[in-house]
């Protein structure tokens, strides 16, 4: 695992952000990490979901501009955004359609797509069926 500080990547283990405290952009409280969701495609920790005070529900936050404190997952957005964050449940699979709402949601710039390095095969369209699978989750 990487130092504490600095942007989530892909070196740390996505199993070890589940448990931790995340927080607002102005350091208030969000909840717990409850389930951490890789792109499919890369195996990067893309989404956490946070299990929020608010009617007890999971809000999706998204890691890449997040950063990991010591104190926990520090998410660069106002608590009333990340509140209104589409509800998709936890525990299955993010479509793409889905994933894309979390991304207008956010304002973020979509991931630029990867260049097929050869012709897909049936595993590859499978997994392509699999967009945000939850971390630890067995193929």
């Amino acid at each position: 695992m990487r130092p504490v500080g600095g942007t989530v990547e892909t070196d740390i283990d996505p199993r070890s952000l589940i448990g931790r405290k995340a927080f607002d952009r102005d350091g208030n409280k969000l909840g717990t990490v409850d389930e951490v969701y890789l792109d499919d495609a890369t195996g990067v920790p893309e989404w956490a979901a946070v299990r929020t005070g608010l009617f007890s529900r999971d809000a999706f936050v998204p890691l890449a501009p997040s950063t990991l404190a010591v104190d926990g997952l520090r998410v660069p957005f106002e608590r009333s955004l990340i509140k209104d964050a589409p509800d998709f449940g936890v525990g299955r699979h993010l479509s793409p359609d889905q994933e894309l709402q979390l991304y207008h949601h956010y304002g973020l710039a979509l991931p630029a797509p990867n260049p097929p390095e050869r012709p897909a095969s049936r595993s590859d369209r499978d997994s392509e069926r699999d967009f945000g699978r939850l971390a630890g989750q067995e193929d």
